[in-house]
């Protein structure tokens, strides 16, 4: 089996370089590699090297700048899944997209199922939202949200930072979601490749929270393995204290009951999942 992985430097995409099946020959595709954002390099890319899966891992995730770059971030988020799905079925390859919480628009108060309505607010949610449409019906299409890992740019290691720096600090308290950690993206990603079951999936780590609640969270558990030296005041804050150029989903919690039925697995909570990152960011020091 002959696997690509583009994103290979973001989070995702390291950790699923990191824990492929065993006897799979996986290649991982950097932006200096592979330029999500040239069709005509995608398509002779898969031409070429004929893969039998390609994960497509890589993404414009600037949300607030896509506002300003709407054009940039369509041809990488919606139009290169479509040329990837398009150049793979010349022969029988399959398509993994990763997606997004964010193709929600945050109106619902319970779980959103993978056959919810989308009604994106931004930029960067209607170009996920397009590259799922582009895809089409034989990609395994995986949603996830609020992804981090150790060494990664996320909302932890931002967190770890000002605690460092600061006595207080302040937090959107009226978004609700759940985190995910990569590592456990990544098995649910293989495992669905193994699988081989097309259609739409979700991953998340078990249980919801709101930012200021996973921030308070960070702070606890940093704490405890030193890697702060005090838990600083976190205030709760409503969206409107700290406008952003791209609208968030208030709630974007995501129903994964059909992907861990699938898999016949669980997801681990959230907090079990951010103690075992803060450990391995320990490590790293």
């Amino acid at each position: 089996m002959k696997i690509c992985v583009t994103g290979a430097d973001g989070q995702l995409g390291k950790a699923l370089l990191a824990s492929p099946p065993e006897g799979w020959q996986v290649i991982g595709l950097s932006r200096k590699k592979l330029d999500l954002s040239d069709g005509p390099a995608i398509a002779a890319f898969v031409a070429h090297e004929a893969p039998d899966v390609v994960i497509n891992a890589g993404a414009y995730t600037a949300v607030d700048k896509a506002e300003n770059e709407p054009e940039l971030a369509m041809a990488v988020n919606g139009k290169a899944p479509a040329i990837f799905a398009r150049s793979l079925a010349e022969y029988g390859g399959r398509l993994v997209q990763i997606s997004t919480d964010f193709v929600f628009d945050g109106a619902a108060d319970t779980p959103y199922a993978a056959d919810a309505t989308r009604d994106p607010l931004s930029v960067y949610g209607q170009t996920k939202a397009a590259g799922e449409d582009g895809a089409g019906d034989t990609a395994i299409i995986l949603r996830t949200s609020w992804v981090y890992a150790a060494g990664g740019s996320n909302f932890v290691r931002t967190m770890l930072r000002l605690m460092a720096e600061r006595d207080e600090l302040s937090v959107v308290a009226d978004q609700i979601g759940s985190p995910s950690w990569a590592p456990d993206i990544a098995r649910t990603v293989w495992a669905l490749v193994e699988a081989d079951k097309p259609g739409i999936y979700h991953h998340q780590d078990a249980g919801d929270v709101s930012w200021h609640g996973f921030a308070t969270a960070i702070a606890e558990e940093a704490h405890a393995l030193g890697l702060i030296k005090s838990v600083p005041t976190i205030n709760a804050i409503p969206s409107s204290d700290y406008p952003t150029p791209a609208a968030r989903p208030a709630y974007s919690v995501l129903d994964d009951r059909r992907t861990r039925a699938l898999l016949d697995d669980t997801a681990q909570p959230w907090r079990e999942n951010l103690r075992k990152m803060l450990n391995e960011e320990k490590s790293l020091g």
